[in-house]
């Protein structure tokens, strides 16, 4: 579909919906629409690969012990390492190997999937455009009407309302983990007695990949606020308390933040 000099395209793969929001710039109809059905074609790949719903895929039989690490496709080693340093970065909150079942890169592996098709869509000549995997994005490019795009978080119980907007800015990714979606889904892989529960994590940072795990990591750690100050240089989070309370890292790009006071339950919906 274009309009407006945009192309927006809707892919349902990896268990959610892609959304694709991609600048023409005069390039032709048929160009954009051909970058976008390879993207898409990559996210089904990748699908295959990581799926542990498909008991062909390499990622089941890796976990089910009927696969040899050198029968595997490269892209499960290169996610694994990815793994292994965001569970040293975030003292063990997330963590792959710990998850009941066995061995699930799910909290990383659909960001940086994401990320994947966001490079291919530019290396494809599409100047700008925001890649939106169910409230997981990668941006790239300027978008026509500002130096940043305007993206809003879904409050975690108010559904008619945002949280905030954030103003995404080129080459920035925003990651957003909760309850409030696919309910008690989360996993804690640490010891967590008195924890303080987290309704809804969003990080902003320069991968998708990193940015999606951290906020997996924060949602379950017994400290996350502590945890957020810990992050590598370049990412800052935004975390709503499940008891109403909120916080952000100083450098978080709120184009419009919550208000203050008694009635910070989120800003209407923008148009």
């Amino acid at each position: 579909m274009s309009e407006e000099g945009y192309f927006r395209h809707a892919e349902a793969v990896m268990g959610t919906v892609v959304s694709f929001l991609l600048a023409e710039d005069g390039l032709a109809f048929t160009e954009v629409l051909a970058a976008t059905e390879k993207a898409a074609a990559e996210l089904h790949r990748l699908d295959q690969i990581f799926s542990l719903w498909r008991e062909d895929s390499p990622m089941w039989r890796l976990r089910a012990g009927s696969l040899a690490a050198e029968e595997l496709p490269p892209e499960i080693p290169a996610v694994l390492a990815l793994c292994a340093e965001v569970r040293e970065e975030t003292g063990g909150n997330f963590d792959p190997w710990a998850l009941p079942g066995g061995l699930d890169p799910t909290g990383l592996v659909k960001g940086w999937a994401i990320e994947r098709v966001g490079a291919l869509l530019q290396g494809a000549g599409i100047p700008a455009g925001i890649v939106n995997g169910g409230g997981d994005m990668t941006a790239f490019g300027r978008p026509p009407a500002g130096p940043a795009w305007q993206v809003g978080i879904q409050h975690p119980w108010r559904r008619e309302r945002l949280a905030c907007v954030v103003g995404l800015a080129p080459g920035q990714s925003l990651a957003t983990s909760g309850r409030y979606e696919r309910g008690e889904h989360l996993f804690t892989p640490l010891p967590a007695a008195g924890s303080v529960r987290t309704a809804s994590v969003s990080v902003v940072g320069p991968s998708l990949a990193r940015s999606d795990a951290y906020a997996t990591a924060l949602s379950v750690a017994a400290a996350p606020a502590s945890l957020a100050k810990m992050l590598p240089a370049g990412y800052e989070s935004y975390i709503v308390f499940e008891d109403g309370a909120e916080e952000a890292t100083t450098g978080f790009p709120f184009a419009d933040p919550p208000p203050d006071g008694d009635d910070n339950r989120g800003t209407p919906l923008h148009p």
